[in-house]
């Protein structure tokens, strides 16, 4: 009797149920703010190919491209009131990636900490494991539904919650460094890391709580260019250039 070709392909993933974390920025390609089209399309068309090769996917997104509650155009503003409205981007970010999806012949569901039942699906714990059971691709919007929290911290506790094998968080560039190496040409790049040595060394790969919520949970978080082609499934497989946090020596 032979494999099917998703059990064999489900054979070369290192991580089976993943999170993927995409900022807002990801989303605005060549632009300087909100969402550009050809590359919501570009990262639809990779989680399609992390898909078919049997992963079970779940993803948050950033508002960054559109608001952030800590960005110069929320100055003079109360913070909780901006941290909303940066929210309310998130959801905008999720149903334009949920389009592109769709569009491919994938089954999505948004869910949204916010309740705002016109557009997406409240956010029920109970409800999105049974959505992904059943190989749909659940895109968790407007964060952890309180402001003060970031897009990271909504996306470590998802991940917790999901019970997910890993935390993919998809950047501009390919790993952590220990400086910004757009910056700094010297700048030092890590194959692993634990989490004690992010948090050590104060390394802006996601903020502190997203740290200690995947460090409490044990989920390997795996740092990649989402810019590049076959980053999704390099993330996935292991074979792409990526960075991995975990207490799990390689």
């Amino acid at each position: 009797m032979t494999q099917s070709s998703t059990e064999k392909s489900s054979a070369s993933l290192r991580y089976r149920r993943v999170l993927l974390k995409i900022s807002g920025e990801a989303l605005m390609g060549p632009g300087q703010y909100g969402i550009d089209n050809e590359t919501v399309s570009r990262i639809a068309n990779e989680i399609k190919e992390a898909k078919e090769l049997g992963a079970e996917i779940c993803l948050v997104i950033g508002g960054g491209n559109i608001f952030r509650g800590v960005s110069p155009a929320a100055q003079g503003m109360e913070r909780a009131s901006a941290d909303y409205m940066g929210m309310l981007a998130t959801v905008m970010n999720a149903l334009a990636v949920q389009n592109a999806l769709e569009r491919i012949g994938l089954y999505t569901r948004v869910l949204s900490a916010i309740e705002m039942t016109a557009i997406c699906e409240p956010y029920i714990r109970r409800r999105a494991l049974r959505h992904m059971e059943k190989g749909r691709i659940v895109i968790f919007a407007a964060g952890t539904g309180n402001p003060f929290f970031t897009t990271d911290t909504a996306a470590a506790l998802r991940a917790a919650e999901m019970g997910c094998d890993a935390l993919l968080k998809g950047t501009q560039v390919d790993g952590v460094y220990s400086a910004d190496p757009k910056l700094d040409p010297d700048a030092e790049r890590f194959e692993h890391l634990s989490y004690h040595e992010v948090l050590m060394r104060d390394l802006k790969v996601m903020d502190q709580a997203a740290i200690s919520l995947t460090r409490e949970s044990d989920i390997p978080i795996v740092v990649f260019p989402i810019g590049v082609g076959g980053g999704v499934v390099g993330a996935l497989t292991g074979e792409g250039a990526s960075t991995v946090i975990s207490d799990q020596k390689p």
